[in-house]
């Protein structure tokens, strides 16, 4: 089962695919741009690639675990990759994600430049790395 993450942004969006045994995190990548036509058409794209079987896209949550401010637009973003990929995506708790990218990306030496770059695709590689590890304890 190959199941793709998606750490969807206002200006980049973070794209994680695992391996297709599902164990493992395989490709990841970052779509730029802010028009959400055009990440719709790469997400669609990238499903079809890599035979995607499931998408989990990170969900904000604020610390306390309600809901961030903003919830509502996450949802209807994945109703609408729904609709483009014929995949409905679990909604991920994401709190953490992009804090957690950004040391992984400063403790490997990136410069903040560099990492505003590609803190999204680690981002999404942690949400999908959350993910694994929650269907293998469902499994085992």
């Amino acid at each position: 089962m190959v199941v793709m993450a998606i750490d969807y942004g206002d200006a980049h969006t973070g794209v994680a695919i695992s391996d297709p045994t599902g164990f493992l995190t395989g490709t990841v990548t970052t779509i730029h741009s802010r028009r959400d036509d055009v990440v719709l058409d790469e997400l669609s794209r990238l499903v079809q690639q890599y035979k995607a079987d499931r998408l989990v896209m990170g969900f904000p949550r604020n610390m306390d675990g309600t809901e961030g401010p903003r919830a509502q637009l996450y949802r209807d973003f994945a109703a609408r990759v729904a609709q483009a990929t014929g995949l409905t995506p679990v909604l991920w708790d994401e709190r953490r994600t992009t804090v957690d990218a950004h040391r992984i990306l400063a403790d490997a030496g990136k410069n903040a430049k560099k990492r505003k770059k590609t803190v999204d695709a680690v981002a999404a590689s942690l949400i999908l790395e959350g993910y694994l590890d929650f269907l293998r304890r469902q499994r085992g």
